[in-house]
């Protein structure tokens, strides 16, 4: 096995290697003046099961690009296998036609994987798992709630309440109560398909006096995580937190958050960002040591 580190994953590829003891071949990128991406694999992948590791949060586009030109690159050179770990998939919240006339995302995505000779994806949190598995290709989705969850366990908040946004992601809550042992709940949320505007179910919730920690996949504008939170601190709430998968943080995102009461916003290596201090590395190396590549 050998592990190609893309552009916009270097250290999280290198890290990947490092725990599976195997090869690296390391890739000359760059960008032309005219916005066009260079791409050069500085080794043999031939006859080579190969894991390319690069995540596509922004700027999507060019991410994806340097994703499939690398596919395509591995094919080309005749490795034995091709990989993509892939660890926050974009386009991936569009994952069927909510609308007439509208492009269905993540298909379009993992069709171009597959004609670039990509053999499996391995992602993590995907946005609808499910659609995930209507493709030919096998895509893999891992969770890192548990791994997010024992941070906060290791910081002291043992017996923390786990919150998470939606009834669809209640068993997010529920792998991380798993750990933390302190009851976990939902907050309901209702999501305008036009506009994008979403509002939540304030319901009565057991946190009066306690740790909470509000589990989500991506915080994106941290809209309905600022609602959350708001609604918790008002029933009482001794501390809260926001832990994401994909700490996307567009704009003033953090900042916003912070102010609605947060007492801290905590992501994982997915995406990189100031706030990703969970590594996903040892969830992807042990999936791909156990599964093969």
């Amino acid at each position: 096995m050998i592990v190609i580190p893309g552009p916009a994953s270097q250290e999280l590829g290198r890290k990947i290697a490092e725990l599976l003891k195997t090869k690296v071949v390391p890739v000359e990128f760059k960008r032309f003046p005219d916005g066009e991406s260079y791409i050069r694999f500085d080794g043999d992948v031939e006859n080579e099961d190969v894991v390319i590791v690069q995540t596509t949060s922004s700027p999507q586009n060019e991410n994806f690009l340097q994703l499939f030109l690398m596919a395509d690159n591995a094919k080309d050179m005749k490795a034995q296998t091709i990989t993509t770990v892939v660890p926050y998939l974009a386009y991936s919240r569009q994952d069927k036609r909510f609308r007439p006339g509208e492009a269905f995302s993540i298909k379009t995505i993992v069709t171009l994987l597959e004609a670039c000779g990509v053999h499996r994806i391995i992602t993590v949190n995907a946005h609808n798992p499910k659609v995930l598995g209507d493709f030919r290709i096998r895509v893999d989705d891992l969770s890192a709630i548990s791994l997010l969850a024992e941070h906060f366990k290791n910081k002291g908040f043992d017996g923390a309440f786990s919150l998470s946004l939606g009834k669809k992601a209640r068993a997010v809550a529920a792998e991380a109560n798993i750990v933390l042992k302190g009851g976990h709940g939902y907050v309901d949320t209702r999501r305008d398909r036009l506009t994008g505007k979403v509002n939540i179910e304030r319901k009565t919730l057991s946190v009066k006096g306690r740790d909470v920690i509000i589990f989500d996949d991506i915080i994106s504008s941290g809209g309905t995580m600022i609602k959350a939170i708001k609604w918790v601190r008002e029933q009482g709430a001794k501390s809260v937190y926001a832990a994401c998968v994909h700490p996307l943080l567009v704009g003033d995102a953090k900042d916003k958050i912070m102010k609605s009461g947060a007492d801290g916003i905590v992501g994982t290596n997915c995406v990189p960002s100031t706030v990703s201090v969970v590594s996903v590395a040892p969830l992807i190396a042990k999936t791909l040591a156990n599964r093969g590549a």
